[in-house]
């Protein structure tokens, strides 16, 4: 695989760096971790609200977890398959895609996307990973008007949903509400792919594919008639990254609702260990009938050895498949769960979703964020050259000039901020008793 096309960037650089014998990858890691919008990261809500408790895991520790497991699964996959090891040939790479995943989510978890989602319902839309890639190829300020100007090779991997808004979009029957407190996260869900207004960088990303390869990789089908269109196919390095974000979710989030004591041993072995008890893998059926109880022991070191078993079980049970009709190995070929190991993630990731996701405590800070995002959007929108700061103003200004997408420049401010500083901007607009605006006056 002639890897030269994938490692460039839109942007031509020649830093005359000192001594600096970095690989692509590894200046792309740097650049992801030494960013504005990674940072921010520990300030975001990953499932249960900041602030509650200094235990649990953020959008950034999340991340981190992410980025372990991906290149625990790298590592296994150049034990089980050395004949691609020009494929798995840097684990920068896959911490870089791990890293970055999650870097363009709004404040408030999922309340806060379908909340931007529904104000931008006319513009275009709102979506985590599109504005994750928004951001990594536009917005972070490492260079004017190229973002982290990161390599192709690693856009590529942050693509999970490589195809634009308007190809995916479809009119629900789903009326507008007559106002936000009605809005129901059900009726407006966030199409899953990038935004029309960066067509151009995905065009770039994909230049190097052959026009069979980019028309398959950007088809999309209709999987439910009551949602958007969504895509089939994603890169080999985006398949590791996904696999780890999954394992990451069900296992780890796991052990914050158990410690937290939201979930309950009875609710486990009730959804999660009948099931399981009947895998027709061996190690899953042996497993599963005794580490309930162990995750749900009084003693920490032996939750977080039930905790690393599950991980360890999953990683090791990822093999590379063959996807048809490619002829790009970075298309070609994909991590995959083994089949029962993927039944148990899917159920592991159903009892994290019933169980701790829709708890009403955690679905009313998940509504509150809601409202927040909203009303924040509404008021940014009805006077943007008074409300807006210096530096968004010029942007939305520019936008306006320019006939492009000025809600755009909003939906970018407000996803940029986290969970306090959007609050603390809302209770100063919104609320008589807020002191001064001094110290809120600055740029994300």
């Amino acid at each position: 695989m002639d890897s030269t096309p994938w490692h460039e960037r839109r942007l031509t650089e020649d830093k005359q760096r000192r001594n600096d014998h970095r690989s692509p990858y590894q200046r792309d890691r740097a650049r992801i971790l030494h960013s504005a919008a990674f940072r921010r990261l520990q300030a975001k809500t990953q499932v249960l609200g900041i602030g509650l408790n200094d235990f649990y895991r953020t959008r950034l520790t999340h991340s981190l977890e992410v980025s372990q497991i991906g290149t625990g699964i790298r590592a296994q996959l150049k034990q089980k398959h050395p004949e691609q090891d020009q494929l798995l040939d840097s684990m920068s790479l896959i911490e870089s895609i791990s890293l970055a995943h999650d870097i363009g989510h709004p404040p408030f978890g999922h309340g806060g996307e379908v909340a931007l989602n529904y104000m931008m319902r006319k513009h275009g839309g709102f979506e985590g990973n599109g504005q994750t890639f928004r951001i990594l190829a536009r917005l972070e300020p490492y260079t004017e008007y190229y973002g982290m100007n990161l390599c192709r090779r690693t856009l590529l991997g942050v693509l999970k949903y490589p195809a634009p808004y308007s190809l995916l979009h479809r009119q629900l029957p789903f009326s507008d509400v007559s106002h936000f407190r009605q809005l129901k996260p059900s009726e407006w869900p966030p199409v899953k792919g990038l935004f029309d207004d960066d067509l151009e960088v995905l065009n770039w990303v994909l230049e190097p594919l052959s026009t069979s390869d980019k028309a398959l990789f950007l088809s999309h089908q209709l999987v439910d008639k009551s949602k958007h269109r969504r895509t089939q196919y994603k890169s080999f390095d985006c398949s590791i990254m996904e696999l780890a974000d999954d394992i990451a979710y069900a296992v780890h989030d796991l052990e914050d609702a158990i410690v937290m004591g939201i979930v309950s041993r009875e609710q486990w072995t009730l959804a999660v260990e009948t099931k399981l008890k009947q895998s027709n893998d061996d190690w899953i059926r042996n497993e599963f009938s005794t580490i309930g109880e162990r995750l749900f022991s009084s003693k920490h070191h032996l939750r977080k050895d039930a905790i690393g078993t599950l991980v360890n079980g999953f990683v090791t049970a990822i093999s590379i498949i063959d996807v048809e009709g490619f002829s790009e190995p970075l298309l070609k070929f994909n991590a995959a769960l083994e089949g029962a190991f993927n039944e148990a993630l899917e159920i592991l990731k159903q009892f994290v979703y019933q169980y701790v996701i829709r708890k009403p405590e955690i679905q009313m800070l998940e509504y509150k964020g809601q409202q927040i995002v909203m009303e924040l959007f509404e008021a940014f929108i009805s006077d943007p050259e008074r409300l807006l700061p210096t530096n968004t103003q010029a942007r939305w200004t520019e936008a306006k000039e320019q006939g492009l997408n000025c809600h755009r420049v909003i939906a970018d401010y407000i996803s940029g901020m986290t969970d306090e500083f959007a609050a603390r901007l809302h209770q100063h607009l919104f609320s008589p008793k807020s002191g001064s605006m001094i110290e809120l006056n600055r740029e994300l």
